[in-house]
């Protein structure tokens, strides 16, 4: 359950882009799986600017509230309105529909520096 195609952040984000421009972030398979059920999610307002590693927002699960962070810093270009009425959907398909935000970065070759799917598979698994 770990796409080839992705990057990875130690915190359990994905990023999927090219480098070209915007970027879809996303929380694991592995995250939401230890998360469990999903029941709301807080995430931040298109043009809000993010730096690397800050708080984008949060995902509240009935086991506890976990914080997502930025994997790049940059500016969200989108939300997932849908995730408001339905965030169990991150739960079902945490690499499809269960998408977080979209994020212009301010260096598209950030993403180069995140994990590649086979070292965070050596992170979930040790």
């Amino acid at each position: 359950m770990i796409p080839e195609d992705l990057r990875y952040t130690a915190e359990h984000e994905w990023v999927a882009g090219d480098g070209t421009g915007t970027v879809r972030v996303g929380i694991t398979h592995f995250a939401q799986d230890a998360l469990g059920d999903i029941v709301y999610v807080q995430l931040p307002d298109p043009g809000a600017v993010v730096a690397a590693g800050d708080s984008l927002g949060e995902i509240e699960s009935t086991k506890s509230v976990s914080e997502i962070y930025a994997p790049v810093g940059g500016t969200v270009a989108a939300r997932n309105e849908a995730l408001g009425d339905t965030p169990e959907v991150i739960n079902t398909d945490p690499y499809g529909a269960g998408w977080l935000v979209e994020i212009t970065p301010d260096d598209p070759t950030a993403v180069d520096g995140l994990l590649t799917a086979g070292a965070y598979r050596e992170l979930t698994e040790s």
